[in-house]
């Protein structure tokens, strides 16, 4: 007869087989001290050594494994995505900056292409992007895909002037002056018609267009009497001056917008070590490519004025420095 943990004999029908434990047992016949034996069918043994798993125990933190695997991921990650956008966006940004300042065109578009990608929730810096690269692709002679980055712009931030100012531009490139003249026109209904910014804008495209120049200059007076003589509110007039045949007056204009780029191109470079030396380049670049048109078009006054000599220097400043209608440095 054997019996249970508890001493109460376990009668035949119950017996276990010794050979299926090989519990030790002592001369009472009960568990040898220290172990327990089965509670239950598939049970695990209780004590140390020896002690066996349940049969399906295995399988099911196998598949509480795998179900953690797929759920948390779901759980997590949109929560994460916010940041991780803005963390792929600033990325790529920075990225785009040091080839825009390289002049790696292409590979800034491919830049801004994926800040584009990453940041479609937020509607009005995906509209900034679109203009910066529509500004990248009428530099890499893509006026068309320009003009619709620009479109989708207005789209999304109808209210703004940037995207319409560009995509100005863009038509300019496209030689198309009805739709250039109207972006310019729409700028300046929505920022003002005494925002400087926007009446230099319009009276620029009126210049490149060669339409409305008396409307023009007036367009850029107003905007020199509200606002600061800028080196390009002064290049705006000299050009138009001179497409109006006051050469003279032109070339006067254009002096003072030239030497007040070499005096700001000066300070730029003093800050080398000071600034993001990607960011100094890129305004550096930014800087001659506007020192190109002004002496495009002081070139253009001065041969109209007989100063031929003159003439040839400046233009041929102006294309060392990259001037070219093509791509939008007009």
């Amino acid at each position: 007869m054997n019996y249970d943990r508890h001493g109460f004999p376990i009668p035949p029908e119950f017996d276990v087989p010794s050979s299926a434990f090989d519990v030790p047992s002592s001369a009472a016949g009960r568990p040898a001290p220290g172990f327990a034996g089965p509670d239950f069918p598939g049970s695990d043994f209780n004590g140390g050594a020896g002690r066996r798993r349940a049969p399906g125990t295995w399988k099911r933190r196998v598949i509480l494994l795998l179900l953690a695997a797929a759920v948390l991921p779901a759980l997590l990650v949109p929560a994460a995505l916010p940041a991780i956008r803005e963390v792929v966006v600033e990325w790529s940004l920075e990225r785009a900056v040091r080839r825009e300042a390289r002049g790696q065109i292409p590979a800034a578009i491919v830049e801004v292409d994926r800040a584009i990608q990453w940041s479609d929730a937020d509607e009005r810096l995906l509209a900034r992007l679109l203009c910066w690269r529509a500004l990248l692709r009428i530099e890499n002679r893509d006026a068309a895909g320009a003009a619709a980055d620009a479109g989708r712009a207005v789209a999304l931030d109808p209210m703004g002037t940037q995207p319409r100012r560009v995509r100005a531009l863009a038509h300019v490139v496209l030689e198309d002056a009805e739709a250039a003249l109207a972006d310019a026109e729409a700028a300046v209904e929505i920022s003002g018609h005494r925002n400087p910014d926007a009446l230099n804008h319009r009276a620029y495209i009126r210049a490149l267009v060669g339409r409305d120049l008396d409307a023009g200059l007036a367009d850029i007076e107003a905007a020199l009497a509200a606002g600061e003589e800028s080196p390009e509110y002064l290049d705006t007039r000299g050009y138009l001056l001179h497409l109006l045949g006051r050469h003279q007056a032109a070339i006067d204009d254009l002096n003072r917008a030239i030497d007040e780029s070499h005096r700001r191109r000066r300070r730029t470079t003093l800050l080398a070590g000071r600034a993001d030396p990607a960011e100094i380049a890129r305004q550096l670049r930014s800087i001659d490519h506007g020192l190109a048109v002004m002496h495009h078009h002081r070139g253009l006054a001065c041969r109209a004025a007989g100063l031929e000599q003159q003439a040839r220097q400046d233009l041929d400043i102006a294309e060392r420095k990259g001037f070219d209608p093509s791509r939008g440095i007009f």
